[in-house]
């Protein structure tokens, strides 16, 4: 999945068991650093949980 400032994303799953994010919570992509596998979001929730895609972290296109 190629991902881009601006696109719109819902998360699958976080191995983060601090977050309050649920699957299916939507929000728009800040960032994506191809190198790291780390994904940054600005979630509608307000939340900016990055996503470590190469640690179980999921997102697909909203």
């Amino acid at each position: 999945m190629t991902l881009k400032k601006g696109d719109r994303v819902a998360l699958v799953q976080t191995t983060d068991p601090h977050t309050e994010l649920k699957p299916g919570d939507e929000g728009t992509v800040h960032r994506f650093d191809a190198g790291l596998s780390i994904l940054y979001v600005n979630w509608d929730s307000g939340s900016t949980l990055s996503m470590l895609l190469d640690d179980g972290d999921e997102v697909r296109p909203a």
